[in-house]
């Protein structure tokens, strides 16, 4: 009796083992027999399927991000542009996932093909200037909504089309940073000019300015040593006025400081000069 159940025991093990199978809850299953779908599961649990006959092929219902390769772009003004984009995909009917495209790798393929070829067609007719600008939002959802188009045909649904970078082709960055740096170089003279016309400017101002203030204080100057003068001659007058010898005698002492001064001055003057009047009776003292 053992010996018969044993064998059976493990006939319906095997059985159950090829006829039970789990659905997570990140996965939907295709139940195929002989190629063709028979069954398809979207919740997760227990479940069964006919021993050696039929077969599942799991499909990951899960948002799933796909890296389309880099794409140059050539916009409307003739601009290159290396653009890098990604989208978020999700299968959602995986019947007609599975006929069209069969698995993932496939459907990556073709929807990388499908992406470029919506950003080439959308980003080719705008300009350069609109590409690297807030207007890129729009530009987007084009594409998006292109590729979603072409995604419903495989039971895929596009969530969000991205640029993750765009950059313009080596040759055209060196040429544009040349172009850059030649620009810079430009304003930079432009400023140097500039400041050289208004430093001109200024100083001829300030050379204007203090040879008006020295005019007008060497005025002022001249006209206070006027003054001075006409106050020490009215004063003098008043002396010469006072006592005409004294003031005779302070001219002629004063005379006599500026001409002899330093010990060294020789004059040759008549004894009886004006000059010497004076120095007392000269002719009187040489006599004696």
């Amino acid at each position: 009796m053992k010996k018969i159940i044993l064998p059976l025991v493990g006939v319906v093990a095997v059985i159950a083992f090829f006829s039970i199978f789990i659905v997570k809850e990140v996965n939907q299953a295709i139940v195929l027999q002989f190629g063709d779908p028979k069954k398809i599961i979207t919740k997760p649990g227990l479940n069964f399927k006919l021993p050696f006959i039929q077969n599942v092929v799991f499909l990951d219902k899960r948002i799933l991000n796909l890296d389309a390769p880099p794409e140059e772009v050539i916009a409307s003004d003739q601009k290159r542009l290396i653009v890098d984009a990604f989208a978020r995909i999700q299968i959602v009917d995986p019947l007609k996932f599975y006929i069209s495209v069969g698995n993932e790798r496939v459907a990556r393929s073709r929807l990388s093909t499908i992406i470029n070829s919506r950003i080439r067609s959308v980003l080719g007719t705008q300009r350069l200037q609109t590409l690297l600008s807030e207007d890129r939002t729009k530009q987007m959802a084009l594409i998006q909504e292109g590729v979603n188009n072409e995604a419903e045909k495989f039971g895929i649904k596009i969530v969000d089309v991205r640029i993750k970078r765009a950059d313009l082709p080596q040759a055209n960055s060196n040429a544009i940073f040349a172009r850059m740096q030649t620009e810079r170089e430009r304003e930079a003279k432009e400023f140097r000019a500039k400041g050289a016309e208004m430093a001109v400017t200024i100083t001829s101002t300030a050379d204007k300015e203090v040879t008006v203030i020295l005019a007008n204080a060497e005025k002022k100057s001249e006209i206070m040593k006027g003054e001075g003068d006409g106050q020490r001659n009215k004063i003098f007058a008043q002396a010469f006025g006072q006592d005409p010898q004294f003031f005779a005698f302070y001219r002629a002492m004063q005379a006599y400081e500026k001409a002899l001064i330093g010990g060294e001055t020789s004059l040759i003057l008549s004894p009886d000069s004006e000059f010497f009047k004076f120095f007392g009776n000269i002719k009187s003292k040489s006599a004696q």
